[in-house]
């Protein structure tokens, strides 16, 4: 697709305050520029559309990736899978359609955050039920709703109330808060600005979840069928792509980009490169075996 070199990237060395200023610098577009821009890339491959196309929306893929904030991974890592959605989305985008690109992009943002996260957590850490998988993604959006910001163990009668809201036990409720809410941040908590204006908060950034998108996605099949179907279609992948693929995506603690440039002897950029083109092909083949299942993973 488009070289990517000039997207600013988040990472703990530059701090999450300074990437959030640095996208807001990306001007939002005009439906009218959109759609040309989108032909551009549609019909001539035009890169420098593409780019324009990607930096526009990375507001709202980091916005986004703040509604997942809490599940113990990397918040940098999390912003870079929703860019990836984003990318993935700009690639398919079909301007034809007569929809605006951040419609389409919201649905692969969301899925390459969830695909993340679901890779990220062990089935020992998320259970193994549809009803931990659905308390896994939406005890959060549950305490919100109940006010409990507190740090620490729920009061008893929010216990009880999201027990059965979200229909599980109490004692499941009481488990899944305390393995998540070591991540969690005051959504209170200011978030500075480019014109050095602090006085935007962290709840400003954070998506619709009018929608249970993520409640949907962990329940549309047993994680112990997705780590099968991904098994299988990792052999679509050579050698070193399914190295970096699994040292970046697949492990607890991931391996940086320096590090993989090293082994390679390659640039930070190239790894990246070779990365998201690896998921790219794994989610392909990932999408064929869910089709020969009957099953849904990642398509519109």
């Amino acid at each position: 697709m488009a070289n990517y070199t000039k997207l600013p990237a988040p990472s703990p060395e530059q701090g999450l305050n300074r990437y959030l200023q640095e996208i807001r610098k990306f001007p939002l577009l005009e439906p009218e520029e959109e759609f040309m821009l989108a032909k551009a890339w549609v019909d001539h491959q035009d890169a420098e559309a593409a780019h324009k196309l990607v930096t526009s929306h990375l507001r709202l893929a980091a916005k986004i990736a703040m509604g997942y904030r809490g599940y113990g991974l990397p918040q940098a890592e999390v912003i870079s899978e929703a860019n990836v959605g984003l990318m993935q989305a700009v690639k398919r985008f079909d301007p034809d359609k007569g929809f605006r690109l951040a419609t389409y992009a919201m649905w692969w943002i969301r899925a390459s955050i969830q695909e993340y996260i679901l890779r990220s957590w062990s089935l020992v850490k998320m259970g193994t039920t549809s009803a931990q998988k659905k308390l896994f993604f939406n005890l959060r959006k549950a305490k919100a709703k109940l006010g409990a910001f507190e740090e620490g163990d729920l009061r008893p009668e929010n216990v009880a109330q999201i027990a059965h809201d979200l229909s599980v036990t109490e004692q499941e409720v009481i488990e899944m808060n305390r393995r998540l809410s070591g991540g969690d941040a005051s959504l209170n908590a200011t978030v500075g600005s480019a014109d050095g204006d602090s006085t935007a908060q962290w709840q400003d950034w954070l998506e619709d979840e009018s929608a249970d998108q993520a409640g949907d996605y962990a329940e549309a099949d047993e994680l112990d069928t997705r780590r099968s179907m991904l098994a299988a279609a990792m052999d679509v992948l050579n050698d070193r792509e399914r190295d970096i693929l699994t040292e970046r995506r697949l492990r607890d603690d991931p391996v940086t980009l320096e590090q993989l440039s090293e082994r390679y002897g390659v640039s930070r950029e190239r790894i990246r490169q070779i990365e998201v083109r690896a998921f790219e092909k794994l989610q392909d083949r990932m999408h064929r075996l869910a089709s020969e299942k009957g099953l849904e993973i990642g398509e519109e």
